[in-house]
Parts: C-alpha cells; sequence; structure tokens
C-alpha cells in the first residue's frame, strides 16, 4: 500500500501473483521499506525483489539488484512485506455473512440459522464464494489459505473451489471435512448435509 493512505492505497484488483509467474523475470524496486522477516529480520530502506520463473531469487538494496525484467514494479512510497497466510477458513461462508438472523448469534443459533442456506448450495456458490473470499483476501495482503470445505450440497466437490481459486492466484491448500451425525442423530447439521464415515 502506498505509504501514509491506508485502504486507499490498495489495488482495485488482487493482483494474481502465481499468474504473473509465467514470465521469466520479474523485479520489485525502489520500495521505501522492504520487510524480509528472515532470520535478522532484516528492514531494507530502498528494498527490492528479484524473481525469476516465480522464485524469489534476490532480496536487498534496488541498486545492487538486475536493473531489468519482463516486468518492473516501482514501489516507490510503498511498504513490501512477504504475504500473509490464512491457516483457517470456510470461504463458503462469506455468501451469507450478512444474514440477518445469524448476527450477534451464539455459535450453534448461528449454525442452526446458516446450515438451511448453506444446504441449498450447489457447484457455483462453492465457486463464487472461493473466488470473493480469495479476492478479499488477496487485497489484504494474504498469498495462501488453507480452506477446509466439509459441506458437499447440490452436487458441489471440492474441485469447485480448488478451479476457482486458479484463477484467483493465491496459493491455495484445500482440505476436505465431512460431518457424519445428523439432526436426527443428535447433531445440529440437517441430515441431508451428512454424510457416512
Amino acid at each position: 500500500f502506498k505509504k501514509g493512505t491506508g485502504w486507499e492505497g490498495a489495488p482495485s484488483q488482487p493482483v494474481p501473483f502465481l499468474k504473473r509467474c509465467n514470465m521469466p523475470t520479474m523485479l520489485v524496486k525502489n520500495a521505501d521499506h522492504l520487510l524480509t522477516m528472515d532470520g535478522g529480520r532484516r528492514e531494507i530502506a530502498g528494498g527490492g525483489i528479484y524473481i525469476e520463473n516465480g522464485v524469489i531469487t534476490a532480496v536487498g538494496v534496488s541498486g545492487d539488484l538486475p536493473e531489468t525484467a519482463d516486468e518492473v514494479i516501482d514501489a516507490t512510497n510503498c511498504v513490501v512485506t512477504p504475504g500473509l497466510i490464512n491457516t483457517h477458513h470456510h470461504f463458503y461462508q462469506n455468501l451469507t455473512r450478512a444474514v440477518p438472523a445469524a448476527q450477534d448469534a451464539n455459535l450453534f443459533s448461528w449454525l442452526r440459522t446458516l446450515y438451511p442456506i448453506w444446504g441449498r448450495m450447489g457447484p457455483e456458490e462453492i465457486r463464487i464464494s472461493a473466488q470473493v473470499a480469495l479476492a478479499e483476501m488477496a487485497l489484504a495482503g494474504v498469498t495462501c489459505a488453507a480452506d477446509h470445505l466439509y459441506m458437499f450440497p447440490g452436487g458441489a466437490r471440492l474441485d469447485d473451489e480448488i478451479e476457482a481459486a486458479e484463477g484467483i492466484g493465491l496459493r491455495l491448500h484445500a482440505t476436505r471435512g465431512a460431518m457424519s451425525i445428523g439432526e436426527s442423530d443428535g447433531g445440529l447439521p440437517p441430515d441431508t448435509l451428512v454424510e457416512k464415515e
């Protein structure tokens, strides 16, 4: 983000880093501050990053890096940091975060309110929710996310989420879960959302 601007300095659209990796070289240069998060926690004024085939090959003062690349990003007035990692998410839930009956509810009330809505989702909703979640994370500096998809209503598949993620360009660790105890056996989710063990 541009220094001193807060969210106004954020890009208007996610920058799909992995999509950019198809080009052989990239140079990010002239960052006011480049935070390395290496063992010495170096902060490099006027810093830059040189990337070859999607792999960071050099980090340092911009003047010490190659001067040209297939893509050059001038990071003047910017702070450059390593990407953040989101280690636990449920992408599909972002489509229901504004449901009035679920606002300010305790966990079980929240789940009872939203399970029926989630149960009506299908492949398209899983794809869209993954795109929305990943785009929001990209705008916030997340470059890797782990999502736990544990409901597969309407023919939804984990592959729907993975395919959606490919278009955004963040690293995704998709995990498949399941629920096996439905309402008829004393659980919270509707029986239509549970699977046999």
